[in-house]
């Protein structure tokens, strides 16, 4: 709380004793303010961003996992899939939502698409990396008891792929929220109607800047929650991680 007030203050008297107009970099309490007086309509924004992201995550968590797993199973899937997948990460998300929107509508899938195209790749890796750091030990005790793949798998991989599958997730959702502002902020003008990413591109065009930092600050709140729950969540659902 201290650093934040105290970046707050340095922000608040920079703009104050610059010759900064408010249009380009608004002081603190002009941003305090629009968040105020248009909690209505940014928290209206921020419940369609939620969903997006929310459920943008819940696909790529899935996505993320069901090809660590056929990864690190299979070799020739290793090598088919993988570079696939990190090409991925090089496509132009600016350009292609325009095209999603365009072939799919103006509703929730193409910002979906844009968000898990963002966020399954660091689930991916980080899921892989589990599963390849399973204990050899373990796995030689499971095939001494004459344990199945399936029961090597599930008493064995899967409880060290869980913890870094969630710690993809964390990662992933800090980009998701950046990947629905992407998505709403790219389809804004060819017909997005809502969302925190439509809401802070139209203020901007409108000169409305204090409004459009209180919505960024909307989405920088948004992750942070975020964060921390998947970090609740991981501590619940994977106890053994012994994570801080």
């Amino acid at each position: 709380m201290l650093l934040v007030i105290g970046l707050l203050g340095a922000w608040e008297v920079y703009v104050d004793s610059s010759s900064t107009s408010s249009s380009i970099l608004p002081a603190p309490h002009s941003i305090a303010e629009a968040l105020w007086g248009n909690a209505g309509l940014l928290g209206h924004n921020l419940a369609i961003t939620a969903e997006e992201v929310g459920l943008g995550i819940l696909l790529a968590l899935a996505l993320g996992f069901v090809l660590a797993v056929l990864i690190h199973v299979s070799p020739l899937l290793r090598r088919a899939f993988y570079p696939l997948a990190v090409g991925s990460q090089a496509v132009p998300i600016a350009v292609i939502a325009p095209l999603l929107v365009l072939s799919w509508g103006f509703g929730l899938l193409p910002k979906l698409v844009v968000i898990v195209l963002i966020c399954f790749f660091p689930v991916l890796v980080t899921t892989v990396d589990g599963l390849a750091g399973v204990d050899a030990d373990q796995l030689k005790l499971l095939r001494t008891l004459d344990a199945s793949r399936w029961q090597s798998f599930r008493f064995a991989e899967l409880p060290a792929a869980l913890p870094a599958a969630i710690s993809g997730a964390r990662i992933a959702v800090t980009v998701g929220v950046i990947g629905a502002y992407i998505a709403e902020s790219q389809t804004a003008s060819i017909g997005a109607y809502a969302g925190l990413g439509r809401e802070i591109n139209s203020d901007i065009y409108a000169l409305q800047t204090p409004r459009a930092y209180a919505a960024a600050v909307v989405l920088f709140a948004f992750a942070i929650v975020c964060f921390y729950t998947l970090a609740l969540a991981e501590r619940r659902l994977a106890p053994w991680a012994n994570r801080p």
